[in-house]
This record gives structure tokens, sequence and C-alpha cells, in this order.
């Protein structure tokens, strides 16, 4: 088991002379103030995982399940543009490898992605890619995959996409393709996470592509 990432900490300094910390905070406060009032991310937790929108370009609307076959994990998002964006996901319970689903971040996850295409385009392709690592491939000996052992997997549909391919070496993506999902309409996509070697966070890239030509 691995152990906890570790958490946040906050620094506080003493000053000797009050009145020198005031005139120096001052002038500070009109810089300070945006940041202050800042919107916070907003975190959506269900079974073992929370999910979060925090790196940018998309917006969750909502999350349920315990990632079951019969009780997936389902993220319903809105994209507003064309563009990648990344799903962050961290483990909320204690990892237990094949350990109950809820109780425990089990490694094997049952999802449903329900993406509504705000972009202003046609989406004719849908590409996922797990990482262990931002921005790094995912690569065999993470145990991290889209059912990477599966060589027949009947648990990858998509509402929209009639096809899919799937990669694992250098990466782990999943493309979905032989579809299309039109502007101000919503695309649902299932298939299956295993990490036999389960990571406090880990995160899925989604790419939603446009015409070329």
């Amino acid at each position: 088991m691995r152990t906890p990432e570790p958490s946040g900490f906050s620094l506080t300094r003493f000053f000797s002379t009050p009145g020198r910390l005031c005139r120096a905070v001052l002038p500070l406060l009109p810089l300070l103030a945006p940041a202050a009032h800042a919107d916070p991310q907003k975190v959506w937790a269900t079974g073992a995982y929370s999910f979060s929108d925090e790196l940018g370009g998309f917006h969750i609307t909502g999350a349920s399940g315990i990632g079951t076959k019969e009780d997936p994990i389902v993220i319903t998002e809105e994209l507003n543009s064309a563009t990648p964006v990344t799903l962050t996901i961290r483990t909320t319970k204690p990892i237990e490898a094949f350990g109950k689903a809820g109780d425990v971040a089990n490694g094997i996850m049952y999802m449903r992605i329900e993406a509504l295409n705000n972009s202003g385009q046609a989406w004719v392709e849908f590409q996922f890619e797990l990482q262990e690592i931002l921005d790094q491939p995912s690569v065999f000996g993470d145990g991290l995959s889209f059912d990477q052992r599966n060589k027949s997997p009947d648990n990858i549909v998509s509402s929209n996409f009639a096809e899919f391919d799937r990669d694992f070496e250098p990466y782990d993506r999943l493309l979905f393709k032989d579809g299309k999902i039109d502007p101000l309409k919503t695309g649902s996509f299932e298939f299956l996470i295993t990490d036999y070697t389960p990571r406090w966070t880990f995160y899925l890239v989604q790419d939603p592509r446009i015409p070329t030509g």
C-alpha cells in the first residue's frame, strides 16, 4: 500500500513591530483582493474517488456511482472548446487492490463520461489518455491502463461512435471514431480503467477532435 501524498501546510510569520507590519501590508491589499475573491474549483466525490476540473478548459456538472459494472462512476461535463482537457482523479478512501468497490480504491473502475459539446464545432473523434504523472505517458510497468489485459473487451462503447482503437505503448490511449457529436449535443463513453498498482492521484486527458479538411 502506498503512503498518502503529503497534505498542504501554512506558514505563519511573526513580527516584533505591528505598526511596521500594517504599513507594509496596506499598500498590497488591492493587489491581493482578486486572489482572495477567486472562485474555488469544485471537487465532486463519489465512490472511493474525487474528480476535479481544476486544470481548466471544461466544467464537471455531476458525479455518481461507485465504479462497478452494475453501478459505474458517471461523470457529466461540459467542454467549451475542441482542445484537450484533463480530469484530475484522486482517491478519497484507503487503497486496497481488489477490495470492495466504494469502500476502498481497488484499482478497478468502470466509468461513463457524458460530455456536452459546447465548443461550437462538431466532434468527429474523441480520444482519452491515462497518465499517472501529469503530461507524461503512462507506460506498461505502472499498471494503469484501459483494461490492457483484456484483448477482446466488450465494455468499451459510445452512444455516438461505432468503433474504437486502443494503444498501450508508449501511451495508454483509447480513441473513439466513426461517428460525430454535433454542437450542443451530448455523447457518452463507457470503458474500464484498471490500475494494478493504485496511486493516490492520476489523470484522464480528453481530446475532442474536429474535421481537419
